[in-house]
C-alpha cells in the first residue's frame, strides 16, 4: 500500500503542470497609426531690421520680448560726414585734374588732325593717287583719335568729380544730413536685439530681428519613406511643450526635397520635413515660443471600430503572424491577418473573434495544447 503511494506521488509530481499565463481580451476600440518625431516650433514670419545707411546708431532701449507696433521707431541712425580732404590730398585732386585737362586738349588736337588727315586721303583716294591701304590707315587713326578723346573726356569728369567732393565736405551745412529713422515693419514682439550699444556701424548690418510669437508653425523631420505617406491635412498631436494637454496641429505641406542626416548611433538617414500649422488658440499654449522643442505624433491612419489585440500577442509564424488562443484551459495556436498597428496595439483583420483572450508575450515557452492558468502578480 505504501508503495503504491510513493508511486502515486512521484507521478503527480512529474505530470506536467499548467503554465502560467497572462492574457488579454480581443476587442473593438480606436486604433491609429502614427508617425512619432521630434519636431520644433517657429514663426512663420521673421523680419529682419538692418540699417539703410552707414552711420554712428545711437543706443537702442528695446529688448527682446518688448512688444513694437508697425510704424513705430525702433532705431535712429546719424550719417557719417564725408571724410575731408587735408592739404595733400587736395593738391593732388587738382594735380589729376590739371592733367586729365592737359591729356583731353592733347587728344582733341589729335583728333583735329586724324580727321584733316583723312579728308586729304580721301580726295588722294578719288584721285587714284594712293593706295586703298593708305585709306584704311587714315580711317583707323581717325576713330583711335575719337576713342582716346572719349576717355580722356571721362578722366576729366572723374577728377573734377573728386574736387567736388572736397567741397561738400568742407562745407560744414552741407555735410549735416538729417538722421535715418528705422520704423517697425509689422506688429509684434522684438526678439533678438543684435547691436544693443551706440557705435558706427556699415550699411545692411542687422540691428533687430521682430515678429509675431503667437503666430508659429511646427518643423518635423520624418524619414523619407514616411514623408512620402503624409499628406497636406493630416493631423497632428504635439506633447512635451510644457503643458498638460497636447496641442492639435495640422500638416501643411511636405518639403519635395530630401536631406541626408547622422542619426545618434551613427547611421545616415535621409529624411524631410514636415510643416505644419498649430490649430490650438494662442492662449491655450502661453509660454510656447520660437524654436520649442515638441513631440510630434503625425497620425497617417486612425479607425474607432477596429478588432485590436496587444502587440505582446503576436508572433512571427513562418511569413505569417500568429497568436496563441486560450480555450478550455489550452493554448491554441491561431495564424491571423494583421493590419495597422499603434505600437501598443494592432488591427487584426482575419482569424479572431471579439471577446476571445489571447496570451501575451508566449515566447518559447507556449505549445499548441499546452494547459494554461492564470497568472498571479
Amino acid at each position: 500500500m505504501g508503495g503504491l503511494v510513493l508511486i502515486g506521488l512521484i507521478v503527480a509530481g512529474l505530470w506536467p503542470q499548467p503554465t502560467p499565463v497572462e492574457t488579454a481580451p480581443v476587442q473593438r476600440g480606436k486604433v491609429r497609426a502614427t508617425v512619432n518625431e521630434e519636431g520644433k516650433t517657429r514663426l512663420k514670419q521673421r523680419y529682419l531690421v538692418s540699417a539703410p545707411v552707414a552711420g554712428q546708431l545711437r543706443r537702442i532701449s528695446l529688448k527682446a520680448g518688448a512688444p513694437v507696433k508697425e510704424g513705430e521707431l525702433v532705431a535712429t541712425i546719424d550719417p557719417l560726414s564725408p571724410s575731408m580732404l587735408d592739404a595733400r590730398s587736395r593738391s593732388l585732386a587738382v594735380a589729376r585734374r590739371d592733367t586729365a585737362a592737359a591729356n583731353l586738349a592733347k587728344c582733341r588736337d589729335a583728333q583735329t588732325f586724324a580727321t584733316s588727315e583723312l579728308h586729304r586721303i580721301e580726295k588722294l583716294y578719288a584721285d587714284r593717287t594712293v593706295a586703298i591701304q593708305d585709306l584704311e590707315s587714315a580711317q583707323w587713326r581717325d576713330a583711335s583719335a575719337v576713342r582716346d578723346t572719349a576717355a580722356a573726356e571721362s578722366a576729366l569728369r572723374l577728377a573734377e568729380a573728386d574736387l567736388a567732393d572736397f567741397h561738400a565736405s568742407a562745407d560744414p551745412v552741407a555735410a549735416a544730413d538729417s538722421p535715418a529713422l528705422i520704423k517697425a515693419p509689422v506688429d509684434g514682439k522684438v526678439l533678438k536685439v543684435f547691436e544693443e550699444s551706440s557705435r558706427v556701424v556699415a550699411a545692411g548690418a542687422a540691428l533687430l530681428e521682430i515678429g509675431n510669437p503667437a503666430d508659429l508653425e511646427v518643423v518635423i523631420e520624418v524619414l523619407s519613406r514616411d514623408g512620402a505617406v503624409i499628406p497636406p491635412g493630416t493631423p497632428i498631436e504635439l506633447e512635451q511643450w510644457g503643458g498638460d494637454e497636447p496641442l492639435q496641429a495640422q500638416v501643411r505641406l511636405v518639403e519635395p526635397g530630401a536631406f541626408t542626416k547622422v542619426s545618434a548611433l551613427g547611421v545616415e538617414e535621409q529624411r524631410v520635413r514636415v510643416v505644419a500649422d498649430i490649430l490650438t488658440p494662442p492662449n491655450k499654449r502661453p509660454g510656447l515660443g520660437d524654436q520649442f522643442r515638441v513631440e510630434a505624433h503625425i497620425i497617417v491612419w486612425q479607425t474607432e471600430q477596429a478588432l485590436k489585440v496587444p502587440a505582446g500577442a503576436l508572433f512571427r509564424q513562418g511569413d505569417q503572424w500568429a497568436v496563441f488562443v486560450r480555450e478550455a484551459g489550452r493554448a491554441k495556436l491561431r495564424l491571423v491577418k494583421a493590419g495597422h498597428a499603434s505600437g501598443t496595439e494592432t488591427e487584426i483583420l482575419e482569424g479572431l473573434k471579439e471577446g476571445e483572450s489571447v496570451i501575451l508575450y508566449p515566447g518559447d515557452r507556449i505549445r499548441d495544447g499546452q494547459r494554461l492558468k492564470d497568472l498571479k502578480i
